[in-house]
């Protein structure tokens, strides 16, 4: 049994907290996650919500997948946000759980705006997203000045049309794709053809935090053959840049799959 501290938000009747569950490891939930969801009435959870989180709500909870994976069938974003409101307004106390934050490319702010335009309080618990979680958890350190989290596919399901591959590339900052394996090849052929060296180094994450996580250290010239050898699924996340050759020398999270120092 969990003793929560005292002075956390009350889930009322009728609202909707949207939350995020973090990437993977059940210790990343947040404590007012962890307590909305044991407050909660009906939990809608994401595909990238991993077993371990839910199995943390409580027994009398009903739990409703909405999950949505590239490539698969998958309901509707806009079916999901009228099920909220629908949900709200009879009166349930509603927890939306969503793997990592829900709006660093989790469409929290579409769920809001559908929220908030049928009149249904809310509540928004930040988690911790895949590029600090996983990026930790590979043995990364935080010592740059700044990072780019960018999304491997838009809602077309391609690479991102808008993406400014040249300014990308003269920042010199640090580049985390998020789902981006599907397509790591053409983002790769993008970044060589905007001026990153094929020699930048590469790190790729499948299922960070996770006791499943493996990692594959390479360079943008090799790590599309080395990604594809050691057979890496999706959920991943992507990133380049120089500080990416520290991840051997500074891991701790035991991982499958990790490959020999960048050189």
């Amino acid at each position: 049994m969990i003793d929560f501290p005292a002075g956390l938000a009350e889930f009322e009747p009728g609202w909707v907290w949207l939350v995020g569950a973090g990437p993977g490891d059940p210790g990343l939930l947040s404590v007012l996650g962890l307590h909305g969801m044991r407050c909660a009435d009906v939990i809608v959870y994401d595909a990238l919500v991993s077993p371990e989180v839910l199995a943390m709500a409580p027994p009398e909870a009903h739990l409703e997948s909405a999950g949505k994976r590239g490539g698969r069938p998958s309901i509707r974003q806009p079916d999901i946000s009228r099920r909220l409101v629908m949900l709200a307004a009879q009166g349930l106390r509603v927890l939306r759980l969503k793997g990592g934050d829900p709006f660093v490319f989790g469409r929290g702010g579409e769920e809001t705006s559908a929220l908030i335009a049928a009149g249904v309080p809310f509540r928004l618990v930040p988690g911790i997203t895949a590029a600090v979680g996983g990026l930790a958890y590979a043995g990364m350190h935080g010592g740059f000045a700044a990072v780019t989290l960018l999304t491997g596919h838009d809602t077309r399901g391609g690479v991102p049309l808008s993406l400014n591959w040249s300014a990308l590339v003269k920042a010199g900052q640090p580049l985390v794709f998020y789902m981006a394996l599907s397509h790591l090849e053409e983002i790769v052929d993008r970044l060589v053809e905007a001026g990153c060296a094929d020699s930048m180094p590469v790190v790729v994450m499948s299922r960070a935090t996770t006791p499943k996580q493996s990692v594959v250290a390479a360079t943008l010239r090799s790590c599309v053959a080395e990604v594809a050898a050691a057979e890496l699924t999706p959920p991943a996340i992507v990133a380049v840049g120089e500080a990416m050759r520290m991840h051997k020398a500074l891991a701790w999270f035991p991982s499958a799959c990790v490959t020999p120092d960048i050189k």
